[in-house]
């Protein structure tokens, strides 16, 4: 059986929009690491996951390196001092082109789904699995088949 939660249907694994969200982060105001993770998990329903810290600490000392964003140690007078991280003239032109990016891959999965979904709505695994069995297939049969053969026919 399919574990439909690791698999990158689920949507948990868009790692690659960790960029354009740690800069709409940014955007409002200069944040810690942590707080710009749950900030993160906050704007975009991860399932109510936040993203793993470990990884938003790796890509904002890439977007350090890249010059998008800068980081000054915030000491405060009780507690430890923290990371402190500012988008730059950089950061905001790079999420200027996210925004455009990310426009354009919105009109492209409206068309996808315009298609995936004619009457507007979204199949349900029972759906799917009713016309399997109406098709003659099972689990096993569509795990086996590859994306170039055609459905078998009885």
């Amino acid at each position: 059986m399919i574990d439909f939660l690791k698999c990158p249907c689920s949507g948990r694994t868009l790692d690659k929009l960790i960029q354009p969200a740690i800069l709409a982060v940014l955007s409002e105001e200069p944040s810690h690491g942590y707080r710009i993770a749950e900030r993160i998990g906050e704007i975009t329903k991860l399932g109510g996951m936040k993203p793993d810290v470990s990884g938003v600490y790796r890509f904002l000392k890439r977007m350090e390196s890249r010059k998008l964003v800068v980081a000054s140690w915030d000491t405060p007078a009780k507690g430890h001092a923290k990371r402190l991280y500012a988008m730059t003239t950089a950061g905001r032109t790079c999420l200027a082109h996210w925004i455009e990016t990310l426009e354009s891959h919105r009109a492209q999965i409206d068309a996808l789904l315009t298609i995936l979904k004619p009457d507007g709505k979204t199949p349900t695994s029972d759906t799917a699995r009713k016309s399997n069995r109406r098709k003659g297939m099972t689990q096993t049969h569509r795990q086996r088949r590859t994306p170039t053969q055609a459905p078998r026919k009885n």
